[in-house]
């Protein structure tokens, strides 16, 4: 899996414009099932369950209004990849106590500890351009935030 970028693994049917969940476990539930649109086979609980628990570890809340939640599944053979945005904010335990807007969820195959990095890595890089996070929280459609994540993408 040499040189894909975010925008490939990640479907415009996997965005969420509008969170509506007010905590981190409705948070991870919607992106759960944004994923599951197009892996039917991941049992939702037991995805979430994997979620929760790797936030216990350390909330997965960067900062600057931004989270990636992720964890590892047995059964997918590639990265998921969902983007959620709260326009509200909400809690997520982000480590500058700011409330978080932006969310990716990334679920990894279960043996695939080096491509599960180097994908959190370019969230977490292109993430921390403000110009991106300005573009992300203006977007008016999936399309629109497909289309802004795929620009980055280009120039990283």
């Amino acid at each position: 899996m040499n040189g894909m970028k975010l925008s490939e693994l990640l479907d415009e049917s996997n965005i969420i414009t509008d969170l509506k969940a007010l905590d981190k476990k409705g948070v991870l539930e919607e992106l759960v099932d944004a994923v599951i649109n197009h892996e039917p086979s991941i049992e939702k609980h037991a995805l979430v369950k994997v979620l929760l628990e790797r936030e216990r570890l350390g909330s997965t809340g960067i900062g600057d209004g931004v989270a990636i939640p992720h964890g590892k599944y047995h059964g997918i053979s590639q990265p998921l990849i969902s983007f959620g945005r709260s326009r509200g904010g909400l809690d997520f335990e982000s480590m500058d106590g700011q409330p978080a807007h932006l969310f990716f969820l990334l679920v990894a195959p279960e043996n695939s500890a080096n491509v599960h990095l180097k994908v959190l890595a370019t969230i977490a890089r292109i993430l921390k351009n403000s110009a991106f996070r300005k573009a992300l929280m203006e977007a008016r459609s999936e399309e629109e935030i497909h289309t802004k994540i795929a620009q980055y993408d280009e120039e990283f």
